[in-house]
């Protein structure tokens, strides 16, 4: 697939914490709000154990909850994000389960998306340095099995057909964080609205220091490209072309 610049009418982006969406797939999101995208920010968690405080305890979590679901919530006005939905997941507990690939389906199934876009649920390490968080490995299984096979198969989860969610399927998942890439978009002119968005994340991040990081990564994935900027993924279309037109 390659260079292949694709803009879906809807999207929908799927990830565990707040700020997990800026850090990866800002500029994507950023560039097809420009073109007229609806898109969707699904956060599953609120990222309410996201501090080591000393002077916090567990009674600090539902502030520190609020704090960053309003931190994602203009992180995704920036991006240009009309739709939000936080699912307030316990955070560092998520598990990819039935129950949470259910209420996946039916988001799935309510606002249509034409591209979903997810982490990767393959990914445990990253260099030597990272350990991929489990949450983000749950959420984007989780995900992936929404896509497929539940929202598109009218038996599965009938009470949701029952209620009215009709089968939808998507055309195309979008996996960011993977060695194996086959899709760059190029984020030259949005990689400032994507470093922005991340700045809104001030509780997690230090925001002296992400423009720098941004680039740097933005740059790399855009290295023999033909871009300043950009953003890799791994697309699985699941359904084609011709397929769409019938």
């Amino acid at each position: 697939m390659s260079n292949e610049e694709y803009t879906p009418k809807v999207a929908m982006s799927i990830h565990a914490h707040p700020d997990d969406q800026e850090f990866s797939i800002g500029g994507t999101l950023a560039k097809w709000a420009k073109a007229g995208c609806e898109i969707i920010s699904v956060t599953i968690t609120s990222g309410d154990s996201g501090s080591n405080d000393v002077t916090k305890d567990g009674k600090y979590k539902p502030e520190l909850a609020k704090l960053r679901e309003v931190e994602q919530q203009a992180a995704n006005d920036v991006l240009g994000i009309k739709h939000t939905v936080f699912m307030r997941y316990p955070d560092g507990e998520l598990q990819p389960t039935l129950a949470l690939r259910k209420e996946l389906t039916k988001l799935i199934r309510q606002y249509k998306p034409d591209v979903v876009l997810i982490g990767n649920p393959e990914a445990w390490f990253y260099g030597n340095e990272y350990v991929n968080h489990p949450d983000h490995r749950a959420a984007a299984q989780a995900a992936t099995e929404a896509v497929f096979p539940s929202a598109g198969t009218r038996l599965i989860f009938t009470d949701l057909l029952e209620a009215g969610y009709e089968p939808h399927n998507v055309k195309r998942l979008y996996i960011h964080g993977t060695d194996k890439p086959d899709t760059w978009i190029d984020i030259t002119e949005t990689i400032d609205i994507k470093v922005e968005a991340l700045k809104k994340h001030a509780s997690q991040v230090p925001v002296g220091e992400v423009e720098k990081w941004m680039k740097d990564w933005a740059k790399e994935d855009a290295k023999d490209k033909g871009f300043e900027y950009a953003e890799s993924h791994r697309v699985m279309v699941l359904v084609k072309e011709e397929e769409e037109k019938k």
